[in-house]
């Protein structure tokens, strides 16, 4: 009977952490959302998404923890970064009716850009995973899951959003992704 229980508690655990990493998936998605985006451009984003909570913790784990020492403290302000140099080209380009566009969130390296934005923390999480000797092919699979469907939830909820913004809904979305790189970096 206890071993049940470490083994629901294990499981809880797994899920918790796994909703955590992937809230920052779908918090962003509803900004990107908000700019308007296709339902087929919705899969692609949570499929790469999900595909980066996969690889991102399992290169955690690879890299052990010297790399997690060296690069924990400066994910945060890599992700924040990436997120705010992305939100306000989003602000700038509705605002002043850019018709060039540095980066296209429908493009494969907008894509890749966001899917690097919100999976970097789990590359720090993988790292401590691989001090834990639990079920790690759970876990990463249970982050890759839960990520891509959270970001596609994100992206979802922002499209509707954003269809009822109108013009001002890529600067709201913008400001979305400013307000959370600067959480993540402060």
């Amino acid at each position: 009977m206890t071993a049940l229980y470490e083994r629901l508690g294990e499981l809880l655990t797994i899920v918790l952490m796994a909703v955590a990493l992937g809230m920052d998936a779908f918090s962003l998605g509803i900004g990107i959302g908000m700019r308007g985006i296709r339902r087929v451009e919705v899969l692609r984003i949570g499929v790469l998404v999900a595909a980066f909570h996969l690889l991102m913790p399992l290169l955690g784990i690879v890299a052990g923890q010297y790399a997690g020492e060296l690069l924990g403290g400066m994910a945060k302000y890599v992700s924040g970064g990436l997120l705010m140099l992305l939100g306000g080209h989003m602000i700038w380009s509705s605002l002043f009716g850019s018709e060039e566009q540095t980066v296209d969130y429908r493009s494969f390296l907008g894509i890749l850009l966001f899917a690097l934005s919100v999976s970097i923390d789990s590359f720090s999480v993988g790292v401590s995973l691989g001090m834990f000797h639990g079920d790690l092919l759970l876990t990463v699979i249970a982050f890759g899951v839960f990520g891509g469907i959270m970001s596609m939830l994100g992206l979802l909820l922002g499209r509707g959003v954003g269809a009822r913004l109108g013009e001002y809904g890529e600067a709201a979305g913008g400001a979305i992704l400013l307000a959370f790189g600067l959480i993540f970096i402060f």
